[in-house]
């Protein structure tokens, strides 16, 4: 029946299906020209872009016998433990400053100037100073990571308080609301859909600063497997490493994005 919540799901769940379906027939469209460039006509030379089949044997390579000193999954392993510590750590810290700033006018105004001042540095170029502080290990890596995720963090939340509507506070303190209960009820319910904002650009800046930490000094990981295929001038691992960074970090959005929509079950209405 027109109008009922199964009518209406059924619905909204059809354009979804068309769209995953409209993704598998790009991607399949890219492999096919892919291969027949490639492969087929000889336009791209191997050298150059490597052939689906070169592709596949050196995945066969580095799933059965290794490479860079490991197997793709204790590549994939290390550096998604990598990216938890440091997007952990992120959220952890920035989150917090980010309400308190958004919330506080004095908290903004104590920490805004440093903020402001640290803001626009890259997270690499304190990649030196990282390994000065704590060597080559891993982490110097997760705090690289975490620089890089730490300021979306803030900013989102930041942006998520002041988009509250200021009525709310003004019923606050006539309810007298405060405390956890204040952030609780309003803070972070109101601020949520920017702070899952922040958190999946944060996620995003930490795969693209993981790779980059991990081509100087690493024994493991997706990164190292990059710069060691850079070396070999092995072109098909190198796009090996390339597709298992977009697979892996695409699985993880995909997983903070089933928590988004369980911490805020109004946005599947």
């Amino acid at each position: 029946m027109k109008g009922t919540p199964v009518a209406s799901s059924r619905a909204k769940a059809a354009p979804a299906r068309r769209g995953a379906w409209l993704g598998v027939a790009s991607v399949a469209v890219l492999c096919v020209v892919w291969y027949v460039l490639t492969t087929v006509t000889g336009t791209i030379s191997s050298g150059r872009f490597p052939a689906p089949i070169e592709v596949w044997q050196a995945m066969k390579q580095i799933v059965v016998q290794g490479y860079a000193d490991a197997r793709l999954h204790e590549h994939v392993l290390h550096s998604v433990k990598l990216v938890l510590y440091g997007f952990a750590a992120a959220i952890a810290a920035g989150v917090p400053l980010g309400l308190l700033m958004g919330f506080s006018r004095r908290a903004e105004a104590l920490v805004n100037p440093v903020f402001l001042l640290l803001r626009p540095i890259p997270p690499l170029a304190w990649i030196p100073l990282a390994i000065v502080w704590l060597g080559l290990g891993d982490a110097a890596k997760v705090l690289i990571i975490w620089l890089a995720a730490f300021v979306p963090s803030v900013i989102n939340s930041y942006a998520g308080v002041r988009s509250i509507d200021p009525t709310l506070f003004e019923a606050a303190r006539t309810l007298d609301i405060r405390g956890w209960m204040l952030v609780r009820e309003i803070l972070l319910p109101g601020a949520a859909p920017m702070i899952f904002t922040g958190l999946r650009l944060s996620l995003q800046a930490c795969w693209t600063t993981l790779v980059a930490g991990e081509l100087i000094g690493a024994i493991a990981g997706l990164g190292h497997v990059l710069y060691q295929s850079s070396l070999d001038i092995f072109p098909a691992m190198i796009l090996v490493g390339m597709i298992a960074v977009a697979v892996t970090a695409g699985v993880m959005t995909k997983m903070l994005e089933w928590v988004e929509l369980r911490a805020m079950p109004w946005r599947r209405a």
